[in-house]
């Protein structure tokens, strides 16, 4: 048994190897889970989207109406139904599953979801239930998919690897703050799309196809990672034997998987097209409040939304978007590889996050998912990324008084991912540089309040400082994909 002193004054990297050392390399996935639903639960304990703040309340109060439309309304009725009150805005599985955790929670007491009187229902056990489900959702669909990516690339490296990159993942503070604290189930869109690089990677082509159809029929904007995985789908279809019949089978296996989905609407146009109208909002605008992508930064400078039309800036943003996105996908389809793959969706869903249409703050976790699998191979960029997200969504979280359970999901992770033990000048240096300027910013925006004429001063400084770094990320990994040199069996598996 190692002295209790070894624990307190090693490094984390340490004591991790400690934990799952072979003497108690059983307990290591056990510990690992219990530890991250632990932390789950805690951030679960603070205030939501929408927390006591009538009207309309928030984010929370979304999901739980659309656990109340769907358990009394029929199909035809869910995206029609009083839409100036939290509409169903998300494809038919988030409302299937809304409907699972509506009968449920029915079941065990009907008027947290009884239709209309329950609206802004927020009771104690209502609560702890809601967000169960969000738990049991991870639990159920993304922690699995965790174990198996680690074990599916890390595995024949030894017990270290693949642990050390499941707790880093699974503590990516992110997708805690936002599902567990904000409230949102984007833990299944991003369990799914996990799934579907488990399914790629290890040649499982038809099942990876129809993970991914999941993922979108969840959330539609899981459509960021679809260039990549179209590309590799397609540059498979060219190398692998039979590739006409994989294309075939591919083809097949999509349009059955979306016409189960859409099966309800698919009898009456007018149905689907308001399904595809609610999923597809455009009236919204080019972006929503102030968002760390290229076109909040370039408004400060150019008004777009005054001199263009929206009709133009969504023209715009496509045109933009496909500018970086189609050579992205061209190359990953000429020269596929499994680790190359990984980058081209760090790329394609980073390019869709800095360049698309109607992006939220939130969508930042979709770069995230695959940029935090890549934490072992690129520490540093992994760091610099997973700070930046949070940083570029702390005017969100503040507003909802999340600001512990931020700081303190941030400080674990970096504690946890080795920060202060980070080797090299220039690692420190581009580590603890964007460190320092968030640490003073939210230094200055505690103590020093905005000049009355500029009240959005703080976040505005925060969404363009965030986008700089997050293109300048965009520019290193796509020059790492460019430029990467496959591994012997990458190389075996492409030809």
């Amino acid at each position: 048994m190692k002295d209790p002193k070894f624990i307190r004054s090693s490094p984390p990297s340490q004591w991790i190897r400690y934990l799952i050392s072979t003497e108690t390399l059983w307990t290591a996935p056990l510990v690992i889970l219990a530890f991250a639903t632990l932390i789950r639960f805690a951030v679960a304990l603070n205030p939501y989207s929408g927390y006591d703040t009538p009207p309309l309340f928030g984010d929370y109060e979304a999901q739980r109406h659309w656990m109340e439309i769907t358990t009394h309304l029929p199909l035809q009725q869910w995206y029609r139904y009083d839409l100036q009150w939290w509409g169903l805005d998300y494809p038919p599985l988030t409302a299937y599953h809304s409907w699972l955790c509506g009968k449920i929670g029915g079941f065990i007491q009907s008027e947290w979801f009884a239709l209309d009187t329950s609206r802004g229902y927020e009771s104690p056990e209502s609560k702890f239930f809601m967000r169960t489900t969000v738990i049991i959702s991870e639990l159920l669909i993304y922690i699995p998919a965790v174990f198996v990516f680690c074990q599916l690339v890390y595995g024949s490296q030894g017990y270290l690897k693949k642990h050390v990159s499941a707790i880093l993942i699974l503590l990516q503070p992110a997708l805690i703050m936002v599902d567990h604290g904000h409230f949102q189930f984007n833990g299944v869109m991003l369990g799914f799309s996990l799934w579907t690089i488990i399914g790629l990677l290890s040649h499982h082509y038809i099942l990876g196809a129809i993970a991914f159809c999941l993922a979108l029929g969840f959330k539609q904007m899981a459509l960021y990672y679809a260039p990549a995985v179209f590309a590799f789908l397609l540059g498979r279809c060219f190398i692998e034997d039979k590739g006409i019949f994989l294309f075939t089978k591919l083809g097949i296996t999509v349009i059955i998987s979306f016409a189960l989905m859409f099966w309800p609407w698919l009898k009456n146009v007018d149905e689907l097209v308001q399904v595809i109208h609610r999923i597809f909002p455009v009236a919204r605008g080019l972006y929503e409040d102030k968002v760390a992508n290229v076109w909040c930064t370039l408004n400060i400078f150019i008004k777009l939304r005054q001199h263009l039309s929206l009709d133009a800036t969504m023209k715009l943003s496509l045109v933009a978007t496909l500018c970086v996105v189609i050579p992205i996908s061209i190359h990953l389809g000429l020269y596929s590889s499994r680790r190359r793959f990984i980058y081209a969706l760090v790329n394609s869903s980073l390019a869709f996050f800095l360049f698309s249409f109607q992006v939220h703050e939130k969508s930042i976790l979709l770069p995230l998912l695959p940029v935090t699998l890549l934490v072992l191979e690129e520490p540093v960029a992994t760091n610099v990324m997973v700070n930046t997200a949070m940083f570029s969504m702390f005017p969100l979280l503040k507003r909802e008084s999340l600001v512990l359970p931020y700081f303190l999901t941030l400080i674990l992770w970096n504690w946890l991912s080795g920060i202060q033990n980070m080797e090299g000048m220039a690692s420190r240096c581009l580590i603890w540089g964007p460190q320092v300027v968030f640490m003073a910013w939210h230094v200055v925006e505690s103590y020093i309040p905005p000049p009355n004429h500029l009240p959005d001063l703080y976040t505005v400084i925060n969404a363009v400082f965030s986008c700089s770094i997050f293109g300048l990320l965009f520019i290193y990994f796509v020059y790492r994909q460019f430029t990467l040199v496959p591994q012997r069996k990458d190389k075996v598996k492409s030809q």
